[in-house]
């Protein structure tokens, strides 16, 4: 098995292998763009470690793996423009380094790109890939539907939210896993279990990401704290905080997340406050907890060796392990 690190380093090539400089230059310049601002570029690298956890080549999922890449970055292309978001990765976004018409075609361009690389595999595992993709791709664009329309609802509850998180965040995780078992041709169980895997190991990553953008290290985070709190997010600590507070407190808590302050510091901090005494920010550590052991749980379900399994998990524990 290949190290993090070396994985990523065999998908920075391939990308560099990639001809995305092209004419007509303003559709496949902010497309070169967008992809070489880089990142973790988790996705991928499951998909190559899956592959190999199978016991086949991860080089022969790089195709897959860069699909599930370049489809991640078209959601985000189009994800800032409808959020307006001005930096994406500490660089201009695409819509305001070029315009927003070109970010719309250049990211149209892409999600056709990412079906384009599973045609360089053999018929039957083709048909395959292309299935899920579609099925995946679908649910990312309804998980950002679900997303949009929560900004305007009152009465979001638990389920609703959860399943939102899972169709914007963990379906996608959990696709990139189950790809590299496509291309090794496993087993159905074991391409039902590390896609099982992935999406309890994707929900409890959007979890952590929840509590840790309220009560997050500044220094070690990599994003602003308390950012869903300024934008108003009903998130799951929220959602819970709702749930259990007495009727004083989500009448404060339903005020704070109606208005918009010119200096967000007491907002934070009152907010933060009713979290922690309502019990939500105990309630959405005890939820990251769960869907981490379900997670790991399928592990050992799976018809691999100990030590790949073992693998599988010290990845998980390295990815939940984010400084809070």
């Amino acid at each position: 098995m290949h190290s993090i690190s070396e994985y990523q380093g065999l998908i920075s090539a391939y990308i560099g292998e990639q001809q995305f400089r092209r004419t007509p230059y303003n559709l496949y310049e902010p497309i070169a763009y967008i992809i070489s601002l880089g990142g973790k570029r988790m996705r991928p690298l499951l998909t190559l470690m899956a592959a190999e956890v199978f016991d086949t080549d991860c080089t022969k999922a790089l195709p897959a793996a860069l699909a599930v890449e370049v489809f991640h970055n078209f959601s985000l292309v189009h994800d800032d423009i409808m959020d307006d978001a001005p930096l994406r990765r500490g660089h201009e976004t695409v819509h305001e380094k070029w315009n927003t018409n070109t970010a719309i075609l250049s990211g149209d361009a892409m999600l056709i790109l990412a079906y384009q690389y599973f045609e360089q595999y053999e018929p039957a595992v083709f048909r395959d890939l292309a299935k899920l993709f579609s099925r995946t791709a679908i649910e990312v664009c309804e998980g950002q539907q679900l997303d949009v329309d929560f900004e305007t609802r009152e009465n979001v509850t638990i389920p609703e939210y959860l399943k939102m998180i899972e169709c914007k965040t963990a379906v996608l995780v959990a696709a990139a896993l189950q790809m590299g078992a496509i291309i090794a041709e496993t087993t159905p169980e074991n391409c039902r279990l590390i896609y099982e895997f992935g999406l309890n190991l994707g929900l409890a990553f959007q979890l952590q990401d929840d509590y840790l953008d309220a009560f997050g290290d500044p220094e070690t985070f990599g994003k602003q704290v308390g950012g869903d709190i300024i934008e108003n997010k009903k998130t799951y600590l929220y959602l819970k905080a709702i749930e259990f507070s007495n009727p004083e407190e989500s009448q404060q808590l339903m005020h704070l997340y109606s208005i918009h302050p010119a200096d967000n510091a007491d907002k934070i901090e009152s907010v933060k406050i009713i979290f922690e005494n309502s019990g939500a920010s105990a309630a959405t550590r005890d939820a990251i907890r769960d869907y981490t052991l379900n997670a790991f749980d399928t592990l050992e379900q799976m018809h691999i060796s100990d030590d790949k399994k073992a693998m599988l998990r010290a990845f998980g524990e390295n990815l939940m392990g984010r400084n809070v």
